[in-house]
């Protein structure tokens, strides 16, 4: 019981802290002329932190959080990043969308939020 206790403390912390980066990116999107259009879409194959928009391109954008910069971008692995594109097209075919789009990552560390675009190429 109380492993089962620290475990669900730790999801939570977790998610909190996923939250709090989230938020800041969400506000670092907005000042930068993105239309935030959903939060937190999720498949069977993963989840789309932040769904946003600007000038008629749909970004589809991971958020990772890290104590800089490094540990932030290796947070985003290629398995990570394939189940996050198949996520994409599950909401592109969910929603009857065909636009142009781009797969996108946030990257929030205590001092800096930085974007960055199109991250499959």
């Amino acid at each position: 019981r109380e492993k089962i206790r620290y475990l669900r403390r730790k999801i939570s912390m977790s998610r909190e802290k996923g939250n709090i980066g989230e938020d800041k990116a969400c506000l670092f999107l907005s000042d930068n002329g993105y239309t935030i259009i959903e939060r937190n879409f999720y498949s069977r194959f993963g989840e789309i932190d932040i769904i946003a928009s600007k000038d008629g391109v749909l970004h589809f954008i991971e958020v990772k959080s890290g104590l800089d910069y490094e540990s932030a971008v290796s947070n985003i692995t290629p398995s990570k990043l394939k189940k996050f594109i198949k996520t994409v097209h599950v909401y592109l075919k969910k929603n009857a969308l065909n636009v142009d789009f781009m797969v996108d990552a946030v990257l929030v560390t205590p001092k800096d939020v930085e974007l960055l675009e199109n991250i499959t190429l």
